[in-house]
């Protein structure tokens, strides 16, 4: 398996949920400039059409992401307006619950309870999402939720923005030239996160601790990437007449490729 587990400041049980959301904005924010909105958009809607889903679960939503954006994409552009989304993590932000909540927006709803990807037997009905997290899993974790999609038929997209292609060496090589160019880029994206707050102000343009850890994170997170290789192992001994597997790389409109997927589905048996 070419993937090996770093740490990312994010994922460590002590790390702030408010600096964990500041950082979760500026991905968003760099999603959406390289076109993550329309490409997940397109590909879902696919998915729903084909199989007859009206609900998306996402999995893992942290501060939200950009399945909002991607929501609202299918309501405008693509007719499925009947199509909702829950938002749910595991370890739920009761202040970003509430932000989403309170706002009433239509189709849009963040789960209060805990759901663990990797059990979901008691999942709400519907595709369920995992946009740029699977990375996070151990092959152990990620392993597990797989096989509890297919056990408990439920449709499961894995989406990744990235791909783990660049030989190890040459990842450490580059790493301090990478870290200085990330750090530099929050500069410049910080004006774009909405909403924006002191605390991402300050601790990004006075105290620098965003713009480091994001940084690291951004960076961490590339030999983390679980290349279609390595999800061939972990898919082995998976699917069956009655469940599916896919995967493959997602193109953008002029046909270059914005990172990879994997898709399991329950096959209808006629």
């Amino acid at each position: 398996m070419k993937r090996i587990q770093l740490f990312e400041f994010e994922d460590l049980p002590w790390f702030p949920s408010w600096l964990r959301a500041c950082m979760t904005k500026l991905i968003v924010v760099l999603q959406k400039m390289m076109g993550v909105t329309s490409v997940l958009s397109n590909l879902i809607a696919d998915i729903l059409r084909s199989n007859k889903i009206g609900h998306i679960v996402d999995l893992g939503s942290g501060a939200g992401g950009v399945m909002p954006d991607v929501l609202r994409t299918l309501h405008q552009d693509y007719g499925l307006e009947e199509v909702d989304l829950t938002m749910t993590d595991q370890y739920p932000d009761r202040k970003v619950i509430a932000s989403f909540n309170t706002l009433g927006e239509n189709g849009i709803r963040y789960a209060e309870k805990p759901l663990d990807a990797k059990n979901l037997q008691n999942a709400p009905e519907g595709l369920k999402t995992m946009v740029n997290c699977f990375h996070h899993m151990s092959p152990k974790q990620a392993r597990s939720i797989l096989k509890s999609a297919e056990r408990n038929n439920q449709s499961l997209l894995i989406y990744e923005i990235a791909e783990n292609n660049i030989p190890l060496l040459i990842w450490w090589l580059l790493l301090p030239l990478s870290l200085v160019i990330l750090m530099v880029m929050v500069f410049f994206m910080t004006p774009f996160v909405k909403p924006l707050t002191w605390k991402q102000l300050v601790f990004t343009y006075v105290i620098p601790i965003i713009p480091i850890c994001y940084a690291w994170d951004g960076q961490a997170s590339l030999p983390r990437m679980y290349t279609l290789k390595d999800m061939d192992i972990l898919l082995e001994g998976l699917g069956s007449e009655r469940y599916g597997w896919e995967k493959g790389f997602v193109k953008k409109a002029n046909n270059k490729k914005l990172g990879t997927f994997v898709l399991g589905v329950p096959i209808q048996i006629a």
